[in-house]
C-alpha cells in the first residue's frame, strides 16, 4: 500500500531497545541495513565513553559527506523563571571562544571548512550541527568538543551577545506565525517552562548574569548528557577516536556516570482550553486552533501523522481543497502536532485576510467536526500513508536526516527504529484507528490563538 524497498533479501536488523545497559568502552550495532544483494547500505554503531558521552554513526553507502550533532538533553523547559532563556543565551555564547580558540578563530575555521554549521534551541534539547565534506568531518568534530566543554564565558561576551538575542527576540516578534504560535503554546501550558517562549523574553533576558549562565553550562553540559551523532561518509571507530580527543580536553570525560534516557511514562500533561489575541498592526490575521494531541512515545503517533497527512498536509488535503481551492479564503493553511515527553498539541494553522477571518474559522470548525463525527474514507488513508512514507523515504536520503533521526532517537526516545520498521507501522495503521483518534481530539476543548489588526 506504500512505497518501500523489496525484502525479498534485503534484510534490517535492530539490537532492541536503546535504554539497555551498556557498558563504558563498549560498542554496540543498534541497526543495519542491506539490499537485496545482501551489500549493506548503512550501519548505526553505539560507543559509550567515560563519563557516559555517547557516540552513535551511521555509515551510509554512497556518499561523500558527512553530518555531526551534539544532541545536549537541556531546553527550555528545563529553565526556572529566573533562567527563562538561559538554554537559548548558552548556545550563542559557546560560538564566543574557547581557552584554546578565540571567537574569530572558530569562525575563520568554520569558514574554511566550507559547510554548514548552525545551531538550535528546543524545548527539550539543544543541538549543535554541522554538513561537511568527509575529508573535514575531523575538523568539525574537533571545534565541536572545544566550544562545548572548554567554552569561556566573559563578561564582555554576555553583553555583547543579549544585544544580539534581544534583536533575535525583536525579529520574532515582528513575525506574526512566530508570535501565534508563542501565544497558543502560552495558553495551552500556561505560565510553565513549556509554554513560554524558548528565546526568553526582554526583561528575562536582561536579568540574566554571567554567574547565572555559566552554572546552567556546568550543570547541564555533562558527558552523560549528550550524544555526538554522525552520518555520511564516516567510520565508525575513527568518529569515536576523534570525539574521545575532541571532548577529552581537561577533565570533561571523567566518572562514572551512566548514559542519561529520558522518561517516557510520565502522565500527559493537560492543556488549558480558551482564547488568547494579540493585537499587530498588520494586513492579516494569523489563527492557530487546537486541542490537546498525544505525547511523543505514544503508539498513535503514526496513526495521528497519517492524519495530519490527510487532513492538512498537502494539496488534496481536506484543509488546503476546502479553505484554499474551493472557497479563496487564504493562501497557506496546514495542521501540525507537537509532541513531548509529557506533553502534546495537535492544531491548524491559517493567515487570512481579517474580512474573512469569521468564516475561515468556522470552515476550519466544521472540517474538525466533520473528521470527528465522519471520520476518513479509505481513499485517503491510503493516499495519506502513501504521502508520509514517500516524504520519509525521500528525507532520509539526507545524511542530516540521519543523523537528526539518530541523534534524537538516542537522547529522547527509548528505540530506533529502521526505515522498514517505520513503513511497516505506517502501512499497519488502519482506517478505524486514524477515525478513532480524530474523533478523541476533535472533541477536545479549543485553544484557539490570533494574532493581528
Amino acid at each position: 500500500m506504500i512505497p518501500r524497498r523489496k525484502k525479498a533479501t534485503a534484510r534490517q536488523e535492530t539490537a532492541g531497545r536503546l535504554s539497555v545497559p551498556q557498558k563504558i568502552g563498549s560498542t554496540r550495532t543498534l541497526l543495519v541495513e542491506k539490499d537485496e544483494a545482501g551489500r549493506v547500505l548503512s550501519r548505526v554503531r553505539r560507543t559509550v565513553l567515560p563519563g557516559g558521552l555517547r557516540v552513535i554513526t551511521e555509515e551510509m553507502a554512497g556518499v561523500r559527506s558527512a553530518s555531526i550533532g551534539v544532541w545536549v538533553g537541556v531546553g527550555s523547559r528545563d529553565e526556572t523563571p529566573s533562567l527563562h532563556g538561559a538554554s537559548h543565551f548558552l548556545e550563542h555564547l559557546l560560538f564566543k571562544g574557547t581557552h584554546e580558540r578565540s571567537a574569530l578563530d572558530i569562525s575563520i575555521l568554520l569558514d574554511e571548512i566550507g559547510g554548514d554549521f548552525n545551531a538550535f534551541t528546543a524545548k527539550e534539547y539543544t543541538c549543535f550541527h554541522a554538513r561537511v565534506l568527509a575529508t573535514d568531518l575531523p575538523a568539525a568534530i574537533d571545534v565541536l568538543g572545544d566550544m562545548l566543554t572548554d567554552s569561556v564565558i566573559t563578561d564582555a561576551d554576555v553583553e555583547a551577545e543579549r544585544e544580539v538575542i534581544l534583536d533575535e527576540i525583536a525579529m520574532h516578534d515582528d513575525d506574526p506565525e512566530d508570535v501565534v504560535h508563542n501565544l497558543f503554546a502560552a495558553q495551552a501550558w500556561g505560565d510553565s517552562p513549556i509554554g513560554r517562549p524558548i528565546a526568553g523574553t526582554e526583561d528575562s533576558i536582561n536579568a540574566l548574569t554571567r554567574t547565572q549562565i555559566t552554572r546552567f553550562y556546568r550543570r547541564h553540559y555533562r558527558p552523560a548528557n549528550m550524544v555526538v551523532s554522525a552520518a555520511g561518509a564516516v567510520s565508525h571507530a575513527d568518529v569515536v577516536a576523534q570525539v574521545r580527543a575532541a571532548f577529552g580536553r581537561g577533565t570533561f570525560l571523567t566518572g562514572e556516570e551512566s548514559p542519561v534516557h529520558a522518561t517516557l511514562t510520565e502522565t500527559p500533561r493537560k492543556v488549558h482550553p480558551g482564547v488568547a489575541h494579540a493585537k499587530r498592526p498588520l494586513e492579516q490575521i494569523n489563527l492557530v486552533l487546537g486541542m490537546q494531541g498525544v505525547t511523543r512515545s505514544d503508539p498513535r503517533r503514526f496513526a495521528l501523522g497519517v492524519l495530519n497527512t490527510v487532513l492538512g498536509g498537502g494539496s488534496s488535503s481536506r484543509l488546503f481543497q476546502e479553505v484554499r481551492e474551493l472557497r479563496g479564503l487564504a493562501y497557506a493553511v496546514y495542521s501540525f502536532g507537537s509532541h513531548h515527553a509529557d506533553a502534546g498539541l495537535i492544531g491548524v494553522s491559517v493567515g487570512c485576510l481579517p474580512a474573512k477571518y469569521d468564516e475561515v474559522l468556522a470552515v476550519v470548525r466544521a472540517e474538525l467536526r466533520k473528521v470527528a463525527t465522519e471520520g476518513f474514507t479509505e481513499e485517503e488513508i491510503v493516499r495519506g500513508k502513501r504521502q508520509l512514507a514517500g516524504s520519509m523515504i525521500l528525507g532520509l536520503e539526507d545524511s542530516g536526516a540521519r543523523m537528526s533521526r539518530n541523534g534524537k532517537a538516542e537522547l529522547v526516545y527509548d528505540e530506533l527504529l529502521g526505515l522498514d520498521e517505520v513503513l511497516a507501522r505506517i502501512d499497519g495503521v488502519t482506517v478505524d484507528d486514524v477515525n478513532a483518534l480524530g474523533a478523541e481530539l476533535f472533541t477536545r476543548p479549543e485553544i484557539l490563538a490570533v494574532v493581528g489588526p
